[in-house]
């Protein structure tokens, strides 16, 4: 979910091409539960292949990394690791919503409310530990790096980033840029091509005419996904009182803030990490998704035709390069 300061922080239109020949890490959770939430049927049940295993996150995950390709951009993907002792209680929040919203799903869908179906099926998304090794699997054959974080998966992203090893972060949450990511890409995974934009956390600083620690301060007054923040205290209130240096008492308010504080401005990451596209394998592309998971034969073999042009002509800049 993330930190809200959707009120605050603008970033700059881009197109794909702006982006062309840049690697971009992408905080893996983030695009695969909106794989799942905006890819189903009208009555919100998810994709699924014949033994009833959902494909939503594969179906996004396949097809939206070959445009990212197609586009000339090198992705990388970025898997949590495991969570911070302080996200649990959120996560436990998160469950108990789903679970509430799968019973009124049901009711919509069987009083044939489809509008309100779709609503309700769209909270009830949850990543399991299959889909976790299928998008990983998917990813291998298509030849695309990937790796598990040490923790959270924006945080090594945003690591990533200030190294230089990628250009930006690939997320629709602000949290990359709390974790101190210089860039943030947002809508590179959205359906079709849309309007991209790019976030540069020292124009954000600056613009605000804050630090980033007293960004990391504005996100826990506001909630994040490791407290719920202030009540009443939205994003515009959040910089208000940061400005004034009113932040020494009302932290008081908010159990572990310091520990919450360390988790932005000094989490858990690793450089176990290596940056290396390979050609896509047809084959097993096409026994994984069309024999194992009941994709279209025809429609993967010309995706799949598009990511071997795409990836020769990556490799062709790439050597150029040296030249």
């Amino acid at each position: 979910m993330g930190v809200n300061l959707r009120d605050l922080i603008t970033g700059e239109k881009i197109t794909f091409k702006d982006l062309r020949g840049k690697v971009i890490a992408i905080d893996s959770l983030n695009v695969l539960y909106q794989f799942l939430t905006s890819i189903r049927r009208a009555d919100g049940t998810p994709l699924m292949d014949s033994e009833g295993r959902t494909t939503s996150h594969l179906s996004g995950l396949f097809y939206r990394t070959s445009n990212i390709i197609k586009s000339g951009i090198k992705p990388v993907y970025v898997f949590d690791g495991k969570p911070p002792e302080l996200k649990i209680k959120t996560l436990e929040q998160r469950k108990k919503a789903k679970a509430e919203a799968e019973g009124l799903w049901a009711k919509a869908k069987a009083e044939g409310r489809m509008e309100d179906a779709q609503r309700y099926a769209k909270r009830t998304s949850r990543f399991t530990g299959e889909m976790l090794e299928a998008s990983k699997i998917l990813l291998e054959k298509m030849g695309v790096p990937y790796m598990v974080a040490p923790s959270e998966g924006e945080a090594q992203c945003a690591y990533m980033c200030k190294k230089g090893d990628v250009f930006a972060s690939g997320s629709q949450d602000y949290d990359t840029l709390l974790c101190g990511s210089s860039r943030l890409v947002k809508n590179l995974t959205m359906s079709g091509y849309g309007e991209l934009e790019v976030l540069y956390l020292d124009k954000t600083l600056e613009n605000l005419g804050i630090t980033r620690e007293q960004l990391v301060e504005m996100g826990i007054l506001i909630g994040t996904d490791f407290n719920e923040g202030i009540k009443g205290v939205g994003p515009k209130n959040a910089l208000k009182i940061i400005r004034k240096g009113k932040i020494g008492e009302i932290k008081k308010e908010i159990e572990n803030f310091d520990e919450i504080k360390n988790l932005f401005l000094n989490p858990a990451t690793s450089d176990d990490y290596e940056l290396k596209w390979n050609e896509p394998s047809r084959g097993e592309l096409l026994e994984f998704l069309c024999e194992e998971h009941d994709f279209s034969k025809n429609r993967i073999e010309n995706t799949i035709n598009d990511l071997e042009k795409s990836f020769k002509e990556l490799s062709q800049r790439d050597l150029s390069a040296w030249f």
